[in-house]
């Protein structure tokens, strides 16, 4: 069995955007109140005394868009400082790192993703939902703001929608020849906008690949990180190219994650409802830690059998949701 030490927290479910791969268009979320979330005090207790003495020593901050998060910086912070810590990252959209990027790193977040599905201003803008002035140069701004305080890795997520950026993905690629960055293009997946899915379907990473090679070659990295990307770099490059190919190529047997939302429940597998964990109503009816701990320890024994080929399996205790609201 894989060990499970990664944690993805979503820190809220609210988002400044509306990408079309994580919620359909159109639709209305009932985003969460501010007291049915975890609180600072009540998220920093669960990785104290449940998720760290169970093993998790690297932790992902997601959303929505985790920069939204009321004293999120504090909230960095905080976990950093924990001396079990061995990773701290976090996800977002980029639109407010112009000014949060220095403020983030002194706070000892060392780790980002920032999400750039185009280069091409107009395609970016429909992929996002926006229907105003364009948000690109805002992003763009992010990612460099990022660069210049010195966060290393600094990936940039693309997510690969067929007929709308994949003709881009050979650009997106040549942005790591001459700067450290790592580029993860992700196959677009059926949660978060399922009627998108069923249209348009998803581009297998190795035809993406066989495109990036047959303009500037490709090799394995050696380099590895924390997740589930199957690492590649162009010949020369500084930067590497990482493909996270859940549906072409199956890697649920290497997943070393879970996932809790910011309203508290425990997930073990992003595209299977089976058996979450409704850890923050548990936490404030005073069920003691140790017993938080033993009910998470149960799920990560059944979780090898909770994964995308088991997502029909029916589910317990759960409730759909889209990509934004699981934090991906």
């Amino acid at each position: 069995m894989n060990p499970v030490d990664y944690l993805r927290i979503s820190l809220i479910d609210r988002c400044n955007f509306r990408c079309q791969y994580c919620m359909p268009e159109g639709s209305e979320l009932d985003y969460l109140l501010r007291e049915q979330l975890l609180t600072d005090e009540e998220l920093l207790t669960l990785l104290q005394e449940v998720f760290i003495p169970v093993g998790f020593t690297k932790f992902r901050l997601t959303g929505g868009e985790p920069l939204l998060r009321p004293g999120v910086v504090d909230l960095v912070s905080a976990i950093a400082s924990l001396p079990q810590t061995q990773d701290l990252s976090l996800t977002t959209n980029g639109f407010l790192l112009p000014k949060m990027a220095q403020d983030l790193y002194d706070a000892g977040l060392r780790r980002i993703n920032i999400s750039l599905d185009s280069l091409v201003a107009e395609t970016f803008d429909q992929i996002i939902g926006n229907r105003g002035r364009s948000r690109w140069q805002e992003v763009w701004a992010g990612i460099q703001a990022a660069h210049r305080v010195g966060f290393d890795p600094l990936k940039l997520n693309v997510v690969v929608i067929p007929d709308v950026n994949e003709q881009e993905v050979v650009d997106l690629a040549a942005l790591t020849i001459d700067r450290q960055w790592h580029i993860r293009f992700i196959e677009f997946m059926p949660i978060g906008n399922a009627d998108m899915f069923n249209t348009r379907g998803w581009v297998p990473s190795e035809e993406l690949r066989q495109r990036i090679r047959d303009v500037y070659g490709l090799t394995e990295s050696k380099v590895r990180g924390n997740g589930p990307a199957d690492v590649f770099q162009i010949p020369g490059a500084k930067g590497t190219l990482g493909f996270i190919s859940q549906m072409s190529e199956c890697f649920c047997d290497r997943c070393n994650r879970m996932r809790l939302s910011a309203d508290g429940w425990l997930r073990p597998c992003l595209l299977n409802e089976t058996n979450q964990i409704d850890l923050k109503t548990a936490l404030r009816a005073g069920i003691a830690p140790e017993q938080l701990r033993e009910q998470v320890r149960q799920l990560l024994a059944i979780k090898p059998e909770i994964n995308f080929k088991q997502r029909d399996s029916g589910a317990t205790g759960a409730y759909t949701r889209t990509m934004s609201q699981i934090g991906g």
